[in-house]
């Protein structure tokens, strides 16, 4: 794997285990996010990223957790495993709001599933896929009207 994926990866991961803490204290602030950098993003992070998918997901939280609600089938967010649902936040997030657009959807969804295998349920890894499976298709649907 290249050193620059390798990278992103463990970044991504870091950004998912911080929106997770984030979720669980109720604290999306700029403070917690400093803070969290500060003590756990490792040398060599590509906080580039990490700053524009957090402020991805933070601009447009409202919009990405509607989302979300309405893809998970009758499951509000507060009963969603939090670990599946800060995947799903940041994949969101880097998918649908990441302006540079250099991850490519697919790209974004096996991170996301990777992520739910790691630290999520047995389940979590293929509630992600078809939550995220299914909101690609439907905003790919609706760029073809």
């Amino acid at each position: 794997m290249p050193a620059n994926t390798d990278k992103r990866r463990k970044t991504r991961e870091a950004l998912m285990q911080m929106l997770y803490q984030m979720e669980v204290q109720g604290d999306f602030s700029d403070e917690a996010r400093k803070s969290f950098m500060e003590r756990f993003l490792e040398d060599g992070s590509d906080v580039k990223y990490f700053e524009a998918a957090f402020n991805a997901y933070i601009n447009n939280n409202n919009d990405i957790d509607d989302l979300i609600e309405s893809y998970s089938k009758g499951w509000k967010l507060d009963r969603l495993a939090k670990v599946d649902l800060s995947v799903l936040r940041l994949a969101v997030a880097e998918m649908l709001y990441l302006k540079d657009g250099s991850i490519p959807p697919a790209v974004s969804i096996n991170e996301a599933v990777e992520l739910a295998k790691s630290f999520g349920t047995d389940g979590s890894a293929s509630f992600v896929n078809g939550i995220l499976g299914r909101i690609i298709r439907s905003k790919a649907k609706e760029e073809d009207k």
